[in-house]
This record gives C-alpha cells, sequence and structure tokens, in this order.
C-alpha cells in the first residue's frame, strides 16, 4: 500500500500522544483507558452528548478524585470534537489521548463516506490525524486541521463477526499502526471475535503489543481472555458500574481470576461512559467519578495496591506509548 501521508511533526516513538502534546509514559498516572467525552451516533438515538462545559464539569470531579489521564475513543464520523477535547484537557489538567479511526458498521448510516471509501483512503485519513492533526469535521472534505494530534487508533467488530466493511476498517488501522507505532483499540461487540481480530491485525503485520481489545468484560470468560492475554495483547474492562450487565462483584471476580494467573500485566480499566444518560454532569450515572471513587476501593480491597497500580497506571503507561516499527509475533 503506497501511502503519501508525510511525517510533518516528527517521530512520536516512546511517547504518549495527547490533545496538548506528547508526553513520556511516567507522565501519564492514573488512567480510564476507554472513554467518550463527545459523542453522536445513530445507534444510539437520543443519547448524544457535545457540552464541552459539561465535560469539564465532569472531568474536573473525576480529577478530584485522583484521576490523571483519560482515553477518549470516539472515533471519525461519530461526533468527535478535537477542539473540545483540547479545551477540556486545558481547563481540567487531565492528559486526554483522542481517537482517530472507525466504529463498527452500525454506527454509520448507508450514505456515510467512510463505508465507500478504499482501504487506501481510510489509512490515509487516519495518518493525517496520526501525523498532522486531527480534522474537525466527520466528512472527507478539505479544511484546517486542528491543533491537536491523535494517540490511539480506534476499530470495531460486530456481534460474532466481521463484516467485509469491518475488516475494510481493521487493514486501514493496521496500516496506521505500521506506519506510526500507534495502539489500536478495537471494540469487541459483547466481548467476541477477540482471536479473529488478533488474527487478522496480526496477519497485517501488527505486534501483539499493539492491539487493546475493549470491552470483554461483557463475555467473562475466564478460559479465553486468559488465551487472549497469552498472545500478548492487552485486555480493557469498561463495565464498572453498569449494573445493566452485571454487578461490580463479578467484574471483581473476573479480574480476581486473571490476577491470580498472573494475568495481571495485561489489563486494563476504563468506563466506557457512551451515553449522555451515564454522566452526572447530564443528570444521570454513574459518572466518571465512578472508577476511582467507587469501584478502585473494592479492587484494592480484593488485589493490593501492587496490581491496583499495574492495572490504572503501568499498563496504560506501556499500552498508549508508540513503539517503533518491528515484525508481529
Amino acid at each position: 500500500m503506497a501511502l503519501i501521508v508525510p511525517l510533518v511533526n516528527g517521530s512520536r516513538v516512546g511517547e504518549i500522544v495527547t490533545v496538548l502534546g506528547p508526553i513520556r509514559p511516567d507522565e501519564l498516572g492514573i488512567t480510564d483507558a476507554h472513554d467518550h467525552l463527545f459523542l453522536r451516533s445513530p445507534a444510539l438515538p437520543g443519547q448524544d452528548f457535545d457540552d464541552i462545559d459539561r465535560a469539564v464539569e465532569e472531568v474536573t470531579h473525576a480529577a478530584s478524585g485522583g484521576l490523571r489521564a483519560i482515553v477518549e475513543v470516539t472515533p471519525i464520523g461519530l461526533g468527535r470534537n478535537p477542539a473540545g477535547l483540547r479545551a477540556v484537557a486545558q481547563a481540567t489538567g487531565v492528559h486526554i489521548i483522542a481517537a482517530t479511526g472507525y466504529h463498527r458498521d452500525a454506527h454509520y448510516p448507508a450514505d456515510h463516506w467512510v463505508r465507500g471509501s478504499t482501504v487506501e483512503q481510510l489509512a490515509e485519513r487516519i495518518l493525517i490525524d496520526l501525523r498532522q492533526g486531527m480534522h474537525p469535521a466527520d466528512w472527507m472534505v478539505e479544511a484546517p486541521l486542528d491543533a491537536a494530534l491523535a494517540g490511539v487508533i480506534k476499530a470495531g467488530a460486530s456481534y460474532q463477526h466481521i463484516s467485509r466493511l469491518e475488516e475494510r476498517r481493521l487493514v486501514a488501522a493496521a496500516a496506521g499502526s505500521q506506519e506510526t507505532g500507534a495502539p489500536i483499540l478495537v471494540h469487541t461487540e459483547i466481548g467476541t471475535c477477540g482471536h479473529e481480530i488478533v488474527d487478522l491485525l496480526m496477519r497485517e503485520g501488527v505486534r501483539a503489543n499493539r492491539i487493546i481489545l475493549a470491552h470483554l468484560d461483557r463475555n467473562p470468560d475466564v478460559e479465553l481472555h486468559r488465551e487472549l492475554a497469552d498472545r500478548g495483547v492487552w485486555l480493557e474492562y469498561d463495565t464498572p458500574g453498569r449494573i445493566k450487565y452485571r454487578p461490580d462483584s463479578q467484574l471483581l471476580d473476573l479480574i480476581d481470576a486473571m490476577v491470580e494467573s498472573g494475568h495481571h500485566q495485561a489489563l486494563m480499566l476504563g468506563l466506557d461512559l457512551g451515553q449522555r444518560d451515564y454522566f452526572r454532569a447530564y443528570g444521570g450515572g454513574p459518572g466518571l467519578n465512578y472508577l476511582l471513587e467507587t469501584f478502585a476501593p473494592r479492587l484494592r480491597s480484593r488485589l493490593g495496591f501492587p496490581a491496583e497500580e499495574t492495572i490504572l497506571v503501568d499498563n496504560p503507561a506501556d499500552a498508549f506509548t508508540w513503539l517503533p516499527d518491528a515484525p508481529a509475533v
């Protein structure tokens, strides 16, 4: 694939790329590894949220409880707001890693340009976001780029299968990661298709430690999770406080089982607040503060401080650092 987007901001290898610029991995701190501050999707009617002041309010509250970084994984076409993310980071002092890339099919209407684009076009847009600045609009049009760079590549698969168009977008994500060393965070629908996603990305040359599988805790199969962790990929759990899926005690049991088998160095935690009803600033809950104020103390009582530190601090610092190109293993 011949991609001609020039690297104009220099190498980011060995750094974490936030919307206010690159930082050292040891500067990241306690991290919510999967969340949203702005989102708009036809798959979630009536659940849009795009208010900067409310985002600042929500993040400020979470920061008061110790949160230091958020991986904001709203991708292209779903209301991503680069300028808004910069404003929130500046107002709160919280590091924000923004996403490029694309979601699963359900989030794009039939006439959306993402569906009709070639792999080369999709990859080119990803590389512009990573190297030059994020596009302020959802469409493939000429416009001044925002000053912020994306720091992670988003991708997605459907329930129990990867569609033809999702495969195309995963291949484009792989090209973006290969060119830059940026990690890829992949939406797994109800925790399915984990091995298939890893197989596809590694077939395209992506190293296992550049792959983050999100939402696996919605399919709390310990044996499956251990198999995936043994392949060297990251597992990201994001249902704390989401009682409609299961009580926190069951998520804690899952984490405990992974720690017992020595797999805690593959785990990260987020909240994935992908609907306005989940935010305190919009009158809902559990709120962005839930991870540290409610879930983390229970995690600490189960695991002890070293394991908690590994999951909330050390693992995100490793997972979101851009790494040099090397053959997939």
